[in-house]
């Protein structure tokens, strides 16, 4: 007879047991397996029936419809219960005490399983693949959507079981399985980094900034005469001529002085450096001007003029 795929030889052994944990019968190392123990009655039942071996069995929890799939290690529970790794009840849904339904089947070598570690820690073992192979050497056989745990350096690594084949049960007994990781449930890609949004009219922003610069303005210094004696036409700021020209032309009644005007006293004044407000007038008006510089700039006769070496001479003897 063939019941889902697996066949059951003869009479089938099928039993309901009650489930309790590894750490009622003080059994700890079936915690990293998935070997149970049952009573010594199942043992007789079991060597009455031609099955095959290994001994594999099927778990199901009939009220929430869930089943999986393990081994034997011993027979030496009381009558009516098995014990069982914690790990095997959550799968099951199953609290200490519930019903459990025990059968005997046969499962076909796996060759290819796909793992997905819960968390990123197992992929940060120095060598998870040989720790994996000794863990799954406690294992007789996978079941699709399990959960196995693995223990390793005091900690525990629960991985799933997101496919087997050729069968959604395989038994890895003696047997070479492909084996294949997907990523982990808390892993998240890297996300790349925006790519900068085009600059929009470089030349427009940087006329802004150009026009609030300051003007540069040439011979803006004081001037000072070698002998010390102040200077009798100080000169004034380029940046002041421009306005006594502009009110110099408004008086005159010709209004802003245009380029070309300006240009023609520069060719006019050509060689030549002139300072402060005389930059801005016309060759005419410094000609009348000329007799009036002339007189101011005769020194006056009384003054006495400048002698070198006038001092007091010292001799070092004293």
């Amino acid at each position: 007879m063939y019941f889902g795929g697996y066949g059951y030889h003869g009479t089938s052994f099928e039993q309901t047991y009650r489930c309790y944990p590894a750490s009622f019968i003080e059994k700890p190392q079936i915690e990293s397996g998935d070997k149970i123990i049952m009573p010594p009655s199942a043992l007789d039942r079991l060597a009455s029936l031609h099955i095959d071996y290994p001994m594999l069995f099927e778990l199901r929890n009939n009220a929430a419809e869930r089943e999986s799939h393990c081994g034997v290690l011993e027979f030496i529970a009381e009558e009516g219960m098995i014990y069982m790794p914690y790990w095997m009840m959550e799968n099951l849904l199953l609290q200490e005490g519930d019903f459990v339904q025990v059968k005997n089947v046969t499962l076909p070598k796996g060759t290819y399983v796909k793992l997905q570690p819960h968390t990123k820690d197992f992929l940060d073992i120095s060598n998870p693949k040989a720790i994996l192979e000794t863990t799954l050497r406690n294992y007789s056989c996978l079941t699709t959507g399990d959960s196995i745990m693995v223990a390793y350096n005091n900690k525990k690594y629960y991985i799933d079981i997101v496919e087997t084949k050729p069968s959604h049960a395989i038994s890895i007994i003696e047997t070479d399985c492909e084996v294949d990781f997907a990523p982990p449930l808390d892993y998240k890609e890297p996300e790349r980094p925006a790519a900068p949004a085009p600059s929009k009219g470089p030349a427009q922003v940087e006329e802004g900034p150009a026009e609030d610069e300051p003007k540069f303005n040439p011979f803006t210094g004081v001037g000072r005469r070698l002998d010390g004696k102040p200077s009798k036409n100080p000169l004034i700021p380029a940046s002041t001529s421009v306005s006594v020209g502009k009110q110099s032309a408004v008086t005159n009644g010709k209004g802003t002085p245009s380029a070309a005007s300006t240009s023609q006293s520069a060719r006019q004044t050509q060689g030549k450096l002139v300072f402060g407000s005389n930059a801005n007038r016309t060759p005419k008006e410094k000609q009348k001007e000329a007799p009036k510089d002339a007189k101011q700039e005769q020194p006056p006769k009384e003054e006495p003029k400048f002698q070198a070496f006038s001092g007091k001479k010292y001799s070092l003897r004293g």
